[in-house]
């Protein structure tokens, strides 16, 4: 049984990778805070917006280390995708038909295994103007220079 608690299906960026931009293509498909008869979307903490894509990791690609905030799920279409969560350790290897519910608020990252593309479907659910992923290392650099001293 795959485990549900699953590390991410990737990145989910709303900018590109830096080296692997190349690798990974994200086409986003629909981005909706109400539902199709206007209702809004909410959790019980507030309002959420519900954004839909579809990625396309090359063969052999890594993405970077990330977490989500938010919920996010993903449909393999195609390919094998292994997802490692990089504070448990743990590994789950998914394919056609899979469906994955990241985990939320913990690292992880992610890579195709196979010798096709992985193609998957993305749906995510964030507060709205907040962020679908945080890239360990751009959260490590934003760190490092809020702990510079001052310039005099």
């Amino acid at each position: 049984m795959k485990s549900l608690y699953s590390a991410v299906v990737l990145l989910a960026l709303a900018t590109p990778l830096s080296a692997q931009a190349d690798d990974v293509k994200v086409t986003p498909l629909h981005s909706t805070e109400t539902t199709a008869s206007g209702q809004p979307i909410a959790l019980p903490r507030g309002d959420i917006e519900v954004i839909t894509s579809t990625y396309e990791i090359a063969p052999g690609a890594k993405l970077p280390e990330h977490k989500h905030p938010y919920p996010r799920y993903g449909y393999v279409e195609s390919g094998k995708l292994r997802i490692t969560n990089t504070e448990t350790g743990k590994s789950v290897e998914y394919g056609p038909g899979d469906f994955v519910v990241e985990s939320i608020a913990q690292w992880h990252k992610a890579e195709n295994i196979g010798t096709d593309p992985v193609k998957l479907l993305v749906i995510d659910q964030i507060v709205p103007g907040h962020k679908t992923t945080i890239l360990r290392k751009q959260q490590a650099a934003k760190a490092g220079a809020s702990e510079k001293p001052a310039a005099k």
